[in-house]
């Protein structure tokens, strides 16, 4: 199922827009799909530090270095 999303832009852009051989409502639609992902990515991200940050791992990448060279 889908729903409208109205936008109210300018006469002279849609003016403009309508010179172009471009399917609006579908560049729309696409770049509203991407941001949605960027921004679900970057909720996902701050839970997981967030996350992280309350077990309070702390991991010396050193120490791991040095352990796997040793095999």
């Amino acid at each position: 199922m889908s729903s409208t999303f109205t936008v109210r832009i300018s006469k002279d852009l849609k003016e403009r827009m309508r010179k172009l051989p471009v399917e609006w409502s579908e560049e729309v639609r696409r770049f509203i799909e991407s941001r949605v992902r960027q921004l679900e990515l970057a909720e996902k991200i701050r839970e997981i530090e967030v996350r992280a940050i309350k077990r309070n791992v702390v991991v010396d990448s050193t120490g791991l270095i040095r352990e796997d060279r040793e095999r």
